[in-house]
């Protein structure tokens, strides 16, 4: 992990507490004494110092005396750091390297059991992931007849004919007076 990911988990987890949230919302208003807090909260002094302590850690409250009272403070410039923190472009940072094909492979996973498709996919996404899979396994500048087409198929499901159909569809193989053949991946359509 580095410091970023450190910091907003640290901050997450000293603002998982609502007495704390409580804290904040109470000094957003104004400064206070923990004796003060202690009263609006009906918390118990040493329970307040103790998330005052933990505020302090991450910079969101400071302390500063005023005589033998100690006067607590909302830092909201530090809140602003929370807030880049959780920005969709920073969060999007902690996920690692994702690769592009993740769904696709886990559909691949779902739907397949080796070579052999356990059901035709219902939904039309994950349905057009299984009929790329089953298109490559049609050469490029190959002619085929339909009784060809229907084994390969066959060897993967037993519903050549859906199949076929889908991959026609699809635009996946195109057909011409009983022959058919891989059409090139620019014709493929898509249901984003």
């Amino acid at each position: 992990m580095n410091d970023d990911q450190d910091a907003l988990i640290t901050f997450l987890k000293v603002l998982s507490d609502m007495s704390r949230l409580r804290i904040l919302g109470l000094l957003a208003l104004r400064d206070a004494s923990v004796e003060e807090l202690a009263a609006a909260l009906n918390l118990k002094p040493p329970t307040v110092s103790h998330h005052l302590n933990r505020l302090r850690e991450v910079n969101l409250v400071y302390m500063r005396a005023e005589g033998n009272t100690h006067i607590y403070k909302l830092r909201t410039e530090n809140l602003q750091q929370l807030s880049r923190l959780l920005t969709p472009e920073h969060l999007s940072t902690l996920t690692g390297a994702i690769p592009e094909d993740a769904w696709e492979r886990k559909v691949l996973r779902d739907f397949l059991n080796g070579e052999e498709l356990k059901e035709i996919p219902a939904s039309r996404k994950k349905r057009l992931v299984i009929l790329q899979w089953l298109a490559n396994e049609f050469a490029w500048d190959v002619r085929y007849k339909e009784s060809e087409v229907n084994a390969i198929i066959q060897r993967h499901h037993p519903d050549y004919a859906t199949l076929r159909r889908e991959l026609i569809g699809h635009q996946l193989l195109a057909r011409t007076q009983g022959i058919y053949w891989r059409t090139k991946p620019e014709t493929v359509t898509s249901y984003d």
